[in-house]
């Protein structure tokens, strides 16, 4: 399951590299980032893919009000 669990944040991370060349505003890349966060985070915490979706929502708010 660690593995499962690493190889979720390596691919949300490239995820994220691929973004930075994108013309996104500011806001727009907070949620990105957010999301990205808030998705390992949850990854880590729990075990189940709820708290991965839960976790990427929560961090795309708090990116989106950031």
């Amino acid at each position: 399951m660690r593995v499962v669990k690493l190889l979720i944040g390596v691919a949300l991370v490239f995820s994220l590299g691929a973004c930075s060349s994108m013309r996104l505003s500011s806001r727009q890349k907070s949620v990105a980032v957010g999301t990205v966060l808030g998705g390992v985070a949850g990854a880590v915490l729990t075990d189940s893919a709820l708290g991965i979706v839960g976790g990427a929502a929560v961090g795309g708010i708090i990116g989106a009000n950031r």
